[in-house]
């Protein structure tokens, strides 16, 4: 079996203490399912943390092969066809995302580090590529969390063999560019000043974490919060897949809640761009225990139905508080993927333990679509169906179809 080492952050938290693939917590070789006692080991290289990188030494490998040169650049193939929708008008924002080619870093009459008009608050978090810190506007008096990269250490990462981190970043922008929906993190400013090695993405912060409502086992969500937030991230995701956009890396880390308890949808930096229907692909996506079945293996999957298992895999940490499969080793882990049983409490509600046994199906055909479970009855409840969003560049093409 081909497996892909990943790093330590993307294995631990699957609670409210990551931001965009970034870590509030020090590196720890151990990997833990909430609530659960299971432990595993990992053979990781040293992660250091500086003030301008944050962690470092992201771990990245192929298989060895060869075979990703086969395949077209991903950040290539992602900007033909980014670039291709939007001179067919399919582009979600109605206004664009802005763009600063100039960086003054300086620091205010409070001896506050400032970039631009924003002045830093606090770090928020570190990750493998950079850092996200908390930053207030001078102009709108606002909150944003600011994704900072060093463009020259990011282009020395590979990520395959025809790709550095640098596309990864350059990629999860050109995305998010392009979206504009209420359940995903909302890209406001791109600060890249080419006579720097600063390069900046400016997001809205969402301050929210996740609120346990006091039912089940420790750490676990009540089936009323697991349903609220499942339906807006089935929302969030169906938006994304119908504009064909694959996140990756579905996973609690990557859900924001804001007060209002609304879930935003985070962390593009793995995401791909399809064309057409083919949303097959070879990378694997994001971190080991949201992993798919058929992703484990090392061949092409189907990068829909790979978002859908996640989902399942996510709804699972929601309301029993653990990994549905977990194993001693990242292989192992992989293996019970693959090969082990769903297990589900004898006592679980027989409309939410279908639901769980349709988005953890292995078998990529027999699987779940994101359609089923919007129309899903336990996905129903009391609120009824998910309504489709109508985005702007639907709304748009409509009103130029009827002139």
């Amino acid at each position: 079996m081909f497996v892909k080492r990943d790093t330590v952050e993307k294995m631990t938290a699957v609670g409210c203490c990551g931001w965009f693939s970034f870590s509030f917590a020090k590196k720890s070789n151990k990997v833990r399912g909430l609530g659960d006692s299971t432990s595993c080991e990992f053979l990781l290289d040293e992660e250091t943390e500086d003030e301008d990188y944050g962690f470092s030494n992201k771990d990245v490998a192929d298989d060895g092969s060869g075979e990703d040169c086969y395949f077209q650049s991903p950040t290539k193939q992602a900007e033909e066809n980014l670039r291709s929708r939007m001179q067919q008008g399919f582009m979600c924002r109605e206004f664009p995302v802005k763009e600063t080619h100039n960086v003054l870093r300086s620091e205010d009459e409070s001896g506050n580090k400032t970039v631009n008009e924003y002045v830093y608050e606090h770090k928020i978090g570190g990750g493998s590529y950079g850092k996200v810190v908390l930053y207030r506007s001078k102009i709108d008096g606002n909150n944003y969390a600011i994704k900072s990269f060093h463009k020259s250490y990011l282009s020395k990462i590979h990520v395959t063999p025809s790709e550095t981190a640098m596309s990864d970043v350059l990629r999860e922008v050109l995305i998010m560019k392009v979206l504009s929906h209420p359940n995903i993190v909302n890209l406001v400013e791109v600060i890249n000043d080419p006579a720097t090695d600063h390069f900046y993405m400016v997001l809205e912060y969402v301050e929210g974490k996740w609120v346990f409502d006091g039912s089940g086992p420790a750490c676990c969500l009540g089936e009323n919060t697991s349903r609220k937030y499942l339906r807006d991230v089935v929302s969030g995701l169906m938006y994304l897949h119908a504009h064909n956009i694959v996140h990756g890396d579905i996973k609690p880390d990557n859900l924001l809640i804001t007060g209002s308890g609304t879930i935003k949808i985070g962390d593009f930096s793995v995401s791909q761009v399809f064309e057409d229907d083919n949303d097959e692909f070879r990378r694997s996506p994001g971190t080991p225990v949201f992993t798919a079945p058929e992703c484990c293996i090392g061949e092409s999957y189907r990068g829909k139905a790979a978002d859908t298992w996640a989902v399942g895999v996510t709804l699972y940490c929601m309301v029993l508080g653990k990994y549905p499969f977990l194993g001693e080793t990242l292989q192992d882990t992989y293996d019970k993927i693959i090969n082990d049983t769903l297990l589900l409490p004898d006592e679980m509600n027989p409309l939410l333990k279908s639901l769980l046994e349709g988005l953890l199906c292995k078998d990529p055909v027999q699987r779940m679509t994101l359609e089923d479970v919007a129309q899903n009855p336990w996905v129903l409840g009391a609120d009824g169906p998910i309504r489709p969003y109508s985005c702007w560049c639907r709304q748009h093409n409509l009103q130029t179809k009827s002139a």
